[in-house]
Order: structure tokens, then sequence, then C-alpha cells
């Protein structure tokens, strides 16, 4: 019975992708084969680790394998129960009509998918920015070019279990009767050869553990939740099979200024009552540097201001969005006797009823307070 991967990672089956990508890490560096030269068991471990990474990093493959225990296909408990592929079952039945089927088992352990986070600004998704992401991945060695063989020696066999054709046969009870199977090769994986003078570099893995930097350039406009395919930049494929692919799951950094609202760029303006009220000339930012702004005389609080073509450039269209800019009229909580003053004269002006002034009150019992004069 096969090791359950939330286990084997050791990790809860509500695990996010961080805390699986950080247990995966952890496991992956405490069983690599560099660090246990000659152990089979944690070399069989890791192997195994890099399996149940593969499926719980990728939100398809782990809905699946939540739901069935495989990522055999939709009947995934038939095809463990079968030893193989529900398409592989069809295809012995019937000839290899179906898809996935009857040819030759395909030679070599393609490279498994990878995927990474990275924080980008606004001003670099504005660009098309290039950024660079750094992540640890199983890379095709170099020097036997993932063939797994010492360079120069005759270090292959053809496997003595397939006959070096890389699959074998087998037969299985299904509910269509006693059925053949056809599977990949336990002893080679497939290669139809086994390894017999393994790669010094690699111990003859194909490949090898590594930290790399990768370039990755966004396209003009992109926002946060989006998600890039790298092909080939996921771990090495072993003897001649492709590379895996790298998805980079996007995140959109706070702005200091902006919020993005899709192809828009939302700021929010403080001005005074004097400014909102008789009009005035300000500066507010854009992505481009700082530009005019004029407010209107009357403009009211939550008034929205629009500079067109001021915003994030659409995303594989022409244009760009616009920056609106909603005003908000800040009321001073501290004035000086002067500004009171005047702020008095305007209300009783305008027929405003508001709370009386110690300023004012003393004022008017200066007033009543006076002596008539003996004329």
């Amino acid at each position: 019975m096969p090791t359950d991967y939330y286990t084997l990672l050791g990790v809860d089956r509500d695990a996010d992708k961080a805390t699986i990508k950080s247990a995966y890490r952890k496991q992956a560096l405490k069983y690599h084969p560099d660090r246990n030269p000659g152990d089979s068991e944690a070399e069989e471990t890791f192997k195994q680790l890099n399996e149940a990474y593969a499926v719980l990093s990728d939100d398809q493959k782990r809905a699946q394998y939540d739901r069935y225990g495989t990522t055999s296909g939709p009947a995934g408990g038939m095809g463990a129960d079968f030893g193989g592929d529900i398409f592989d079952i069809f295809n012995s039945v019937f000839g290899g009509g179906f898809a996935g089927g009857g040819g030759a088992a395909s030679r070599g352990q393609p490279g498994e998918d990878l995927e990474t986070t990275a924080s980008i600004t606004l001003e670099e998704a504005r660009d098309g920015a290039t950024i660079q992401v750094t992540l640890d991945r199983m890379r095709r060695c170099d020097r036997c070019e993932g063939l797994r063989a010492e360079p120069g020696s005759d270090g292959r066999r053809t496997c003595g279990t397939c006959g070096g054709a890389g699959q074998v046969r087998q037969q299985a009870n299904s509910i269509f009767g006693a059925v053949m199977t056809t599977r990949p090769c336990p002893e080679c994986r497939g290669a139809g050869e086994v390894v017999t003078t393994p790669c010094s570099a690699c111990s003859g893995r194909g490949r090898n553990l590594t930290t790399d930097t990768v370039d990755v350039t966004l396209p003009v406009g992109i926002d946060g939740g989006y998600r890039i395919r790298l092909n080939g930049e996921g771990n090495g494929g072993i003897d001649g099979a492709p590379d895996g692919d790298l998805f980079i799951q996007l995140e959109l950094e706070p702005h200091e200024h902006f919020v993005r609202d899709g192809d828009d760029l939302r700021y929010l303006l403080e001005i005074g009552p004097a400014q909102a009220a008789l009009g005035a000339t300000v500066e507010v930012p854009t992505l481009d540097g700082t530009t005019e702004l004029t407010v209107n005389p009357g403009t009211q609080p939550g008034s929205v201001i629009r500079l067109n073509g001021k915003g994030m450039p659409r995303l594989r269209r022409s244009g760009s969005g616009d920056e609106l800019v909603t005003v908000q009229v800040v009321i001073p909580d501290h004035l000086s006797a002067k500004a009171k003053e005047h702020l008095l004269a305007y209300a009783e002006e305008a027929g405003e009823t508001v709370h009386e002034t110690h300023g004012l009150m003393d004022r008017l019992k200066g007033v009543f307070s006076k002596k008539p004069s003996a004329d």
C-alpha cells in the first residue's frame, strides 16, 4: 500500500501550499541521496517525497488525490487495484484505441512541475519588468546530461526484466474478466536499460539538487492572482525525458499611494474645507510622477475626479485604465483664535447655527457688562 502523501510530508490534509512546500524542502534535504550515500531506503523515500510534492502542490492533482486517493485517472481506486491507469485496462482489451495507450513506453522519467510565489510591485506590473525568482529544484546533471551513466564508459546494459522494451505485461482480474495490463518496467523504470557504471557527479540519479535564480519577464499590465508558466524550468528529466515546468503565482505588493481596481488606480486626495469650497489647484501622484489637478469650487466630499489614461496598461489589449481621485475633505480639529473668528463670521453670514465658543461668550459678556456713559 503506497504511503499517504500527507503522512509522508508530515502535514495535515488541509495544509496550505506554503506549509506543504516548507515540509517538502525539510524532508527532501533530510533524505537527499547526497546526504545519505549508499542508503537505498533514503533514496526511495526521496523519490516518494518528490512524487508527493508534485501532486500536492498542483491544485488539480491534489483535488483528484483527495477524492480518489490517486492521480492515475478518474477511477483512481480502480487504477490502483488493477496496478495501472484505467486507460491501460481499456487499451489491453480493445487494442489501444483509447487516449494514452497502445504504443511503446516513453523512455526516461519526465521532470516534475514546480510551483512558487513571487511578489511584484505596481510599477513592475505596469512596465512588464523582468524579475528574479530563487528556488530549489532537481536539475539535470551537467556531467552525464541526465543519462545517469559515467560519460565515456560502457555503463549501460539492456534491462533483463523487460528485454529493453521498457514495459512489462501483467495479467489482472477486472470486471471484464482476466485482462493483460502493460506498465513501465519496475527495474529500468521504462528506460529499457540499466546503468552499470553510475555517473560520478550524480551517483547515477541523472540530476542534482540546486538552488537557482530564474528570470521571469512579466506581461505588461499583469495583476496579482495570475499564474505564469515557464516551460522546462521545473525539475530536470532523466534519460532524455523532458524537464518539468515552473509555475509562478504572482502576488501584488501594497502601494504607497494607489489601490488597484482592475485597470484603474484609486487615489485618496485630502483637502481642506476652504479648498473644497473655493476651488484649488493641487499636485497628485501618478505612476509617471506628479501632475496638477484642478479642484473646482464647491467640490463635495466623496467626489471622484478622473485622470484619463493614468491607470494600468490593459493586459493583452491596447490602451490604459484611468486614475480615479476620490476627494476627502479633512476638517481641522485645532483652529487658531483668528481662524475661529473668521469661521464664526462665515457661519453668521451663511446663517449656520454653531456651538458657541468660550471666546464668543467672553466677548458677549463684555458687551453686556459695560456701564452706560454719563452722557
